[in-house]
């Protein structure tokens, strides 16, 4: 499937400061907010942004600043944290 919009020309040469290109900045744009709200998995991210490895695809999420982090994970971690702070005082 192939979608076009129109933007108007002052608004194209500003965003085109920030980015080159366009095209890919809206498909990344696109695919970034469909991850977000769990319309897309990682797999499909990967293939819809052309890369070989989920190492590329965590990367660029990172980049985005987007985690998958759940809150059984962030409870994990502090748990964790929390026994590795006890070890440490007892040193």
């Amino acid at each position: 499937m192939q979608i076009k919009f129109e933007l108007p020309e002052d608004i194209a040469q500003g965003l085109k400061t920030k980015w080159t290109d366009l095209h890919r900045a809206a498909l990344e744009s696109l695919a970034l907010e469909a991850y977000r709200s769990n319309a897309l998995s990682a797999a499909q991210l990967r293939r819809l942004l052309g890369f070989e490895t989920r190492m590329q695809v965590d990367d660029f999420l990172k980049e985005h600043e987007v985690y998958d982090l759940t809150v059984a994970d962030f409870k994990q971690d502090c748990e964790t944290l929390r026994q590795v702070r006890m070890r440490e005082a007892q040193r």
